[in-house]
C-alpha cells in the first residue's frame, strides 16, 4: 500500500489517499478514475511529498492503525450487508432505474442500488437526482 498526498486542481483541496501501488495510482489517473470528494472534479494530481522514516514507536502505531483499518473494513462489510438485505440490486441499470423513479414517480417497495459510471453519477446529480457512491467490499466467503 502507498499513500499519496493529492491536490484537486479545480478547488485546491489537499487530501490523502491510499493505493495498492504506484502503478495502480498511475492506471487510475490515466483512465480519469480519480476524483475530488469535495467538487467531484477529475483534475486530481499528486503533490510533493517528503519520505517518512519508520521508528519503533511508529511501528507500534502502524500495528494499531492496521487494527483500525480492519475495524473500518468490517464496518463497510456490515453496511454492504445492510444494503443487500434492504435494497433492490438493479445492477448496471442503476441510472435508468433512478431516472424512472425520479421522473415517473415509479414507486419501489425497496430503495435501489447498483453500479453506475462516474459520468452517469455526474449526469444524475445535474438532473437533481440524489445518488451516492458507497465503498463496496465483496465478501470472499460467499
Amino acid at each position: 500500500m502507498i499513500k499519496y498526498k493529492l491536490i484537486c486542481k479545480n478547488c485546491d483541496l489537499l487530501f490523502d489517499s491510499w493505493f495498492a501501488s504506484s502503478i495502480e495510482f498511475e492506471k487510475l489517473q490515466k483512465y480519469n478514475l480519480l476524483n475530488c470528494h469535495n467538487c467531484n472534479s477529475e483534475q486530481v494530481e499528486k503533490t510533493l511529498m517528503a519520505p517518512k522514516l519508520i521508528h519503533n514507536e511508529e511501528k507500534r502505531s502502524s500495528k494499531k492503525k492496521n487494527l483500525n483499518l480492519r475495524a473500518i473494513k468490517e464496518n463497510i462489510k456490515n453496511y454492504n450487508k445492510f444494503i443487500k438485505n434492504n435494497f433492490e440490486n438493479v445492477g448496471e441499470n442503476f441510472a435508468y432505474e433512478a431516472r424512472s423513479i425520479h421522473y415517473n414517480n415509479k414507486k419501489k417497495e425497496k430503495g435501489i442500488y447498483g453500479t453506475a459510471s462516474k459520468n452517469d453519477l455526474k449526469e444524475l446529480k445535474e438532473e437533481g437526482i440524489d445518488a451516492q457512491e458507497v465503498p463496496w467490499i465483496e465478501d470472499k466467503n460467499n
